[in-house]
């Protein structure tokens, strides 16, 4: 039920409006007056659901709550290897393609779940589709688990920003203690597939004291467990208080980014060998338009990026106001996602081709994917550009708030679902909600240790890829199976017009109804095996690996 009528409601012969009722009026017949004319339903519901559920002060605040956790560190680490990778400028069109297909679409079906129900995706479920009230549950599962190992990216994004303070970047030089100095080159080793580049032994060596595989824990890294509880105490103190915090932080977090990529960028361009790399990242190669791999790309990278199945967007959309309009807000979201991720690839390649140039070597042998991008390439390039000591501070910083605006949304994920489920029975004891998430936070702390240790770069990468890959999509096919087929496409039309005061066009109709299943079910059983791009990787990077079995880092998709 959307919300029950209070001593103040100033009309009585309204009646309350509720998920069932609205299934009982599409089943029974097709009269168009009981579906179509009761707009005096919808006030008095809305009006006390909201007093019940606390909303975002104003609609900037929800845009940029879900920008920023829509625009996160996949779209300037695995973006711009993707579109390079997949036929260069030809990548674009397949890429907004599947953003018109079924990264809209979707994303305007899970906003109107959130903001019809006004709750999390466990009791949406429940009202929407009973018998599949677990794909709701299985996000809140997902989100949790998500959210214990993604905040160790903040770790190591705070150790290279304390780091990059000093007066001479520490991963510039090989003569360092954690280096093996006959294996180590300071720049970029090129062919010499025996040398390993500076940064990569400081990644390895420096930041995560590497073990020689899974078995070998190794010890606590304990400067990255003080940064771990460091980026989770910011996480606290930006959500303690719900959507009236986070809202307030959003407005620096989501936008500070920008300023940093574009500010690169005009610092880029000017650089030599700058236009060779983005001529690299840009130029069509029109012919891999053929390649089914190259369209399954392009659907799991719009799939990741804007969140679909992990509950987060139908939270925050929860605390919504029930008559927003969702449908400019999923375009804004989803235009402002594949901006930005165009954007960080001229930023990213302009910086690759000038580190091409400075160390005479194609751009192919330098540009890779996954952490190794941002942790092992990028401040390389770095230390090498003028004016280093401030570049370096803001790269890191601004990976921190992409970072953080992703945390934000996972961590509500699970917040909300105890508020829902349990937050009369738990406010008994803990007395405030503040506690509630200051709970949540310990506990995904907790758990995140084990990818502190020295062996826990082989933990992380077990949990990225079976939460954030094979997991997700097999959830996601049960989610819009759920509600497109299942609940209907015919309910979900009416809980629009109910919100929006008209019904979805035909293109959301008929994605919802055939394409976005269609899609996700072609995602489902053809993205497994396509993950790894390459059966042999010829990237130098990455062949300086002991182990190449066990070092799947640079080809994550977290």
């Amino acid at each position: 039920m959307i919300g029950r009528r209070g001593a103040s409601d100033c009309d009585n012969k309204n009646r309350h409006f509720t998920l069932i009722a609205a299934t009982m009026e599409l089943g029974a017949g097709h009269s168009k007056a009981p579906c179509e004319e009761r707009k005096s339903d919808l006030k008095p519901s809305a009006a006390d659901a909201e007093a019940q559920r606390p909303t975002w002060s104003g609609r900037l605040e929800f845009i940029l709550a879900s920008v920023g956790y829509a625009v996160g560190l996949g779209n300037v680490w695995r973006f711009p290897y993707l579109c390079y990778r997949s036929g260069g400028g030809a990548f674009i069109v397949p890429y907004l393609i599947m953003v018109l297909l079924c990264g809209i679409p979707l994303l305007f079906m899970e906003f109107a779940i959130g903001q019809y129900t006004r709750l999390g995706p466990v009791h949406a479920f429940a009202k929407i589709c009973p018998l599949l009230k677990g794909v709701g549950l299985a996000t809140v599962v997902i989100s949790f688990m998500f959210s214990t190992y993604y905040n160790v990216l903040m770790s190591w994004a705070l150790f290279y920003l304390f780091n990059s303070f000093r007066a001479t970047l520490p991963w510039t030089s090989c003569n360092n203690t954690w280096n093996d100095v006959g294996n180590c080159s300071s720049g970029f080793p090129g062919n010499a597939t025996h040398l390993q580049s500076a940064s990569q032994q400081f990644f390895d060596g420096r930041l995560l004291e590497k073990t020689s595989g899974i078995e070998e824990a190794g010890g606590l890294r304990w400067e990255l467990f003080g940064y771990l509880l460091l980026a989770w105490v910011i996480v606290y103190l930006c959500i303690f208080k719900g959507v009236k915090s986070t809202g307030k932080v959003v407005y620096f977090t989501a936008v500070f980014p920008y300023f940093i990529l574009f500010a690169l960028l005009i610092n880029n361009v000017q650089l030599p060998g700058a236009k060779n790399g983005i001529l690299y990242f840009v130029t069509p190669v029109w012919g891999r338009l053929f390649e089914v791999k190259v369209w399954v790309n392009a659907a799991a990278q719009v799939f990741n990026s804007i969140g679909i199945a992990f509950g987060s967007m139908i939270s925050m959309a929860s605390y919504n106001k029930f008559n927003n309009n969702i449908l400019r807000d999923v375009l804004i979201v989803s235009l402002t996602n594949s901006f930005t991720s165009i954007l960080a690839g001229f930023v990213i390649f302009s910086a690759v081709g000038y580190m091409a140039h400075i160390h005479n070597l194609p751009v192919e042998d330098i540009a890779t994917d996954g952490p190794g991008l941002v942790f092992v390439v990028y401040p390389e390039v770095l230390s090498t550009m003028p004016g280093f000591q401030l570049w370096a501070p803001l790269f890191f910083f601004m990976l921190l708030c992409l970072g953080l605006d992703s945390q934000f949304a996972t961590v509500e994920v699970g917040v909300t679902f105890i508020k829902d489920e349990f937050g009369p029975k738990i406010l008994r004891f803990l007395k405030r909600e503040e506690l509630i998430v200051l709970s949540v936070c310990i506990i995904c702390f907790a758990l995140g240790i084990p990818h502190v240790t020295k062996g826990g770069i082989y933990v992380f990468q077990l949990m990225d890829h079976y939460t954030a890959v094979v997991s997700l999509v097999f959830l996601a096919f049960f989610e819009v199976v759920a509600v497109c087929w299942i609940f209907g496409v015919s309910r979900v039309s009416l809980m629009v017009k109910r919100m929006l005061g008209k019904n979805p066009n035909i293109y959301f109709r008929a994605c919802w109804l055939l394409l976005c299943p269609m899609l996700v079910l072609r995602l489902k059983t053809a993205m497994t095996p396509t993950i790894d791009l390459d059966a042999v990787d010829f990237l130098p990077e990455k062949q300086n690996f002991e182990n190449p079995a066990s070092e799947r880092l640079f080809t994550s998709t977290a």
